[in-house]
This record gives C-alpha cells, structure tokens and sequence, in this order.
C-alpha cells in the first residue's frame, strides 16, 4: 500500500499475474477457484493490508448493514436492558446499531428519524416518546422502504409491526395485592391522558378494582406530565384528598422515586402509612433499605429483542408490507 492510498483487488491481480474477478471470487470463498489460489489471494490481500471498501458492497447489496434505533431516555435501566438486548441480535446479523434518544420530546424524535432516513438505515426499532402524537412519518418510511417495529411505547394502529407489555395482567395482581392486605382507597398516580399506555393503565385499574368489589369512590385518578414537577403535583393532590388512600399505583418506577421522597417530607411513612407498586421494576430497589411494596415487571429485554427479530425478518425478505405482527407479553408484580 502506497502512501495511505488503500490496497484495490486490481493491484493484488497485478502482484499475483492473475484476473480481479479472480481474486474477488478468491476473497469471498467462490466454490469456482481452487483451494491453493483462495489461499495465495488471502495471504497477498493480507500482507498487502487489503480491507474491502464496504461503500461498493452497500451498493451492490442496496443495504447499509446499520438499524437505527429510537428510545426516550438510555440513561433509564429500562432502555439500556432493551439496546443490550437489541445489540446482540444485531451483532448475530452482522450489524451497527446507531442509536438516537427522543428525550421524550416528539420534535427530536422526528429529526432523528430524518437522520437515519438520510443515511439509509435498513430498518428502524423505536419506543415513542410520551408526547408523540403525528404519525405521519410511517408514509415517508414506506415510501423509501424502510421497515419499522414499534415496542414497549406503540401506537394505537393496526397495520404496523408491534411488541409491548400487557400492562392489564400486572396491574390485577397489583390490585390484588393491595386489597388482600387490607387496603381500600386506592390511587393511581397515570401519565399524560394523550399517551396510550396511560389509557392502558386507567382501563386496567378500574377493571382490577370492579374484579375486587372495590368501590369507584374509593379509587382515584391523579395524572402527571412525568416531570419531577407534575409528580409532585400529583402527589399534593393526593395527599390533600380528605380519605387519603394508603396504597398508590404510579405509572413506573422513576415517579416514583419523586412520589416517595415527596411523601417522606410530608411525614408520610413508607410501607406504613403508605404503598407504592410501580412499573418497571427497577433493578436498584433492591439495594434501597426501604423499598417500595413492589413492581411490575414489563421484559424490556423480551420486547427488545422480539422486536429485533421482527425488523431483521422484514429486511432478510426484503418485504416492507408484510402482514403486521402484533406480539403481547403479559406483566408480573414482583413483590420487594
């Protein structure tokens, strides 16, 4: 190699006196060349520091070999079991992952999904954020034929590739849970009415509260915008209800966290005189001394990685309007 000038398959043709095309065949095992000159070829494209320029290969194949993949926020436990379990089905395919987090905010969202469009991704996985409302962008995927799956935060749609958690079998159990040991004002603390798995979350509570016999006027809903802000907010309100309830449902375990350390400075006794269950069973309330009653367990992994299996399966087939695959994994309390 000359300079920084990278080695070409012609050059390796000229060094050994035999054709480019044999040489190519020789590099990529070809059944046509024989074990001796695929073992001249290899050692000459060795020695001569040869690396395949992978832009010509993108061409000719039409792929890039990159995902792209979209979360709210990575720094959330949560997201990071989900890429982990992503990036091993990737690196089975021989592929880069290039990650963009939407913060929650629908307009970064959009621009990242422009971004990877631009760089030619050959498919997309994505969690939406909690303020995503305009869907359009699936038309213009479509139109480039660039498959896309949805999982944990999907949309209410039909015809696409979706995985996510059945938020209602956990929520039961929760309910159940609480009732059992004697509670009966019980409160659900949701995310914003806008976002789908919060209409999820109200729907399930009331059905777990109506199979326990629990009275509707001894169960609240209290909503958050997820920001430290609105959950305190939404604990005021709750704490300043006339029957305060003594057990609350929060939307994950990241309100929570803000709910308890609200509920400490109001005197409020954790696991006395009041219980959470969150979602997401987050995996540092083991180390905590007084962890909340419990969490619901959602299989970040699970989704993730059935959700890459998805994506892989319409890029292998090259089939961008396959009937869509709507896969459910049921929720489980973990009690602490």
């Amino acid at each position: 190699m000359a300079g920084n000038k990278p080695t070409t398959i012609k050059e390796i043709a000229r060094k050994l006196k035999i054709s480019p095309s044999t040489v190519s065949r020789a590099l990529n095992d070809h059944p046509s060349i024989g074990l001796v000159t695929t073992m001249r070829v290899k050692k000459m494209a060795e020695e001569m520091a040869y690396e395949p320029n992978q832009t010509a290969i993108f061409f000719k194949q039409r792929k890039t070999f990159t995902i792209g993949v979209i979360l709210p926020k990575l720094s959330e436990p949560f997201f990071s079991e989900a890429i982990s379990a992503i990036e091993n089905v990737a690196e089975d395919k021989k592929y880069t992952v290039l990650l963009g987090q939407s913060l929650d905010e629908e307009n970064r969202e959009l621009n990242i999904i422009q971004t990877f469009k631009k760089h030619r991704v050959d498919g997309i996985l994505i969690s939406l954020s909690k303020t995503t409302g305009d869907m359009d962008f699936l038309q213009t995927l479509a139109k480039t034929e660039i498959p896309i799956v949805f999982f944990d935060c999907v949309p209410d749609l039909k015809d696409v590739h979706k995985v996510y958690s059945d938020l209602s079998s956990g929520m039961e159990e929760a309910i159940s849970a609480f009732v059992d040991r004697g509670h009966q004002n019980i409160a659900l603390i949701n995310g914003p009415e806008s976002l789908l798995a919060s209409k999820e979350r109200a729907e399930a509570f009331q059905q777990a509260l109506q199979k326990k016999g629990i009275d509707k006027k001894n169960a609240f809903i209290v909503h958050t915008d997820l920001t430290e802000k609105g959950n305190e907010a939404a604990m005021e309100k709750i704490c300043n209800l006339a029957d305060r309830p003594s057990a609350v449902v929060s939307f994950n375990d990241f309100v929570t966290l803000d709910l308890i350390r609200y509920a400490k400075q109001r005197g409020i006794v954790l696991n006395q005189d009041m219980f959470f269950i969150s979602y997401a069973n987050y995996p540092l309330w083991k180390y905590m001394d007084n962890p909340p009653m419990g969490s619901i367990e959602q299989y970040p992994d699970q989704q993730a990685q059935k959700a890459a299996e998805i994506l892989f399966d319409c890029i292998d087939k090259k089939e961008y309007t396959t009937t869509p695959q709507d896969v459910v994994y049921p929720s489980k309390l973990v009690l602490k």
